[in-house]
């Protein structure tokens, strides 16, 4: 698979990646072999890049430690990113904390779970504004001349807050969703172009509503976020699933998947730009890997903004839940 580099410290990942919060949380009960399966065959299909998170073993490590497990043979070959930046307390998400000392042992837990010597990615997962940037960026320093962390990320961060992380220590990679379902991440583009910072796009199938698979809310397992996604709800849904359909009839005189017409939209969008999609099936990803091999003409994409021309219809999160960039 292609490589593209991220940021201007020099971080080079495959075109596309994986992310990995899935596996443990968000979408229904998971399946550790179907997760080793999945993860192992990216691998072999020329994905370098994955993403976990302590939140996605809820402060267990759950997530980080199969992630580990996968890529434990062939570790040397890979970026493995991970974040911190929450509270999480008995299973439970309290809140942020991006404090310095938690910042240093959600690290060393990281490294711990991982089984690494080193993490190439460490992201502050949400922005915490009881906590100055700059004390965020000067930890991830630390750990970074430490020889801890490798690329220092933000995630959902605007503007203002990437420059000041930056003057700190240099921001290599923003990450934020981004699909042709959810647009806004593209008014951060020209500061991003301007400090030389890379950009991953999660949620790049729209949580799989792209997929063509969406059921209706209230029709997946109780755990599943999709139950309460706005574009799951009526109204929005039905305008989605029409979206689809059309997204469907594109990609199919293109002898081409819908999940492969959106990776390649976004690929095309810029080559600082890397998407995450997880999955747990095999044949998924050998699906979303092929996309990195499929090139979008310039009328391929005057078509799609006219399908979609502002992305999909409901907002990110419920309940006002939608991170502010500042």
């Amino acid at each position: 698979m292609r490589q593209r580099t991220l940021g201007a410290q020099g971080l080079e990942v495959s075109a596309i990646g994986y992310g990995a919060m899935g596996l443990t949380m968000a979408y229904g009960p998971g399946d550790e072999d179907a997760g080793l399966a999945a993860v192992r065959r990216a691998y072999e299909l020329g994905v370098t890049f994955f993403d976990t998170a302590e939140l996605y073993g809820m402060g267990t490590g759950s997530n980080e430690i199969l992630i580990g497990r996968a890529l434990k043979d062939f570790r040397d070959d890979v970026v493995i990113a991970t974040k911190f930046g929450f509270a999480l307390e008995g299973g439970q998400l309290r809140g942020l904390d991006s404090r310095p000392e938690n910042i240093r042992r959600v690290a060393d837990d990281s490294l711990r779970h991982l089984g690494t010597d080193h993490i190439d990615v460490l992201y502050q997962h949400r922005v915490d504004p009881d906590v100055p940037i700059e004390d965020v960026a000067g930890t991830v320093k630390e750990l970074i001349d430490a020889g801890k962390v490798r690329y220092f990320g933000l995630s959902e961060a605007g503007p203002q807050t990437i420059r000041r992380a930056h003057a700190v220590q240099p921001v290599s990679v923003l990450q934020t969703e981004y699909s042709l379902f959810e647009r806004d991440a593209e008014e951060l583009f020209p500061t991003l172009d301007e400090l030389g910072v890379g950009f991953v796009a999660y949620s790049p199938l729209g949580r799989g509503f792209i997929t063509g698979t969406a059921k209706p809310a209230g029709e997946y397992d109780a755990t599943d976020m999709r139950n309460t996604d706005p574009r799951w709800q009526p109204g929005n849904f039905e305008k989605n699933v029409e979206a689809v359909g059309r997204l469907g009839e594109f990609a199919a005189a293109k002898g081409i998947t819908v999940p492969q017409l959106a990776l390649a939209w976004l690929l095309a969008q810029g080559g600082h730009i890397v998407p995450i999609p997880g999955t747990r099936s095999v044949a998924r990803i050998e699906e979303n890997c092929a996309a990195a091999d499929i090139t979008l003409t310039d009328a391929d994409l005057a078509a799609l903004r006219d399908i979609l021309p502002t992305g999909g219809f409901g907002a990110r999160y419920a309940g006002g839940n939608t991170p502010t960039w500042v």
